[in-house]
């Protein structure tokens, strides 16, 4: 039943692909179960941040870098346990949709040396994600992420149209119907 309830609310949302994803957040939100549940969907799109973070080799990036995708960004920190455990999850997620039109982004934030965030990375066997570094917070602060993780869900046009505080299985089965919804409802 619940497959066929995510089916049909997919083909929904692809042979709707012309109107805007937040147009219908009611029907994205029908696909989450579980961890799910705690996305909070926005009634009209919010902006996202603008303030640069780095890249692992020191660059600078904006969320801008990613339009014309959709974007899960996660911000985390090293000491985070809960980000330990839904990293990997997050990994299964971009391994599954990543690529022209869906990718994950993982900002740590707060105080992460970049050997601490690598070891981070190898200790839970992640090496298909972003090691980018918000070191005094200001993306964080900016875009209003008070405790980790946060997940928020960007639009190809760089808006936030969910959110998510805490961790969440990243890698269920409504975690991938809501990203495959979007992909589908976004081109």
């Amino acid at each position: 039943m619940r497959l066929a309830k995510s089916l049909a609310l997919y083909t929904a949302l692809a042979l709707g692909a012309n109107a805007a994803v937040a147009a219908d957040t009611s029907a994205l939100a029908a696909l989450a179960e579980g961890d799910m549940k705690k996305l909070a969907w926005h009634e009209t799109p919010q902006p996202a941040g603008t303030t640069a973070f780095e890249t692992v080799d020191g660059g600078e990036i904006t969320l801008a870098d990613y339009a014309g995708k959709h974007v899960v960004l996660n911000f985390w920190a090293t000491w985070c346990a809960p980000c330990r455990k839904e990293m990997p999850q997050l990994s299964e997620l971009q391994e599954t949709f990543g690529g022209e039109s869906f990718e994950v982004v993982t900002v740590a934030t707060g105080r992460n040396a970049v050997p601490a965030m690598r070891n981070f990375f190898e200790e839970i066997g992640v090496d298909n994600l972003p090691l980018h570094r918000d070191p005094r917070q200001a993306l964080a602060r900016e875009m209003g992420v008070f405790g980790l993780p946060i997940t928020v869900i960007l639009t190809p046009e760089g808006e936030e149209i969910a959110r998510l505080r805490g961790d969440a299985n990243w890698a269920s089965e409504s975690a991938k119907a809501i990203v495959a919804a979007l992909i589908g409802a976004g081109g």
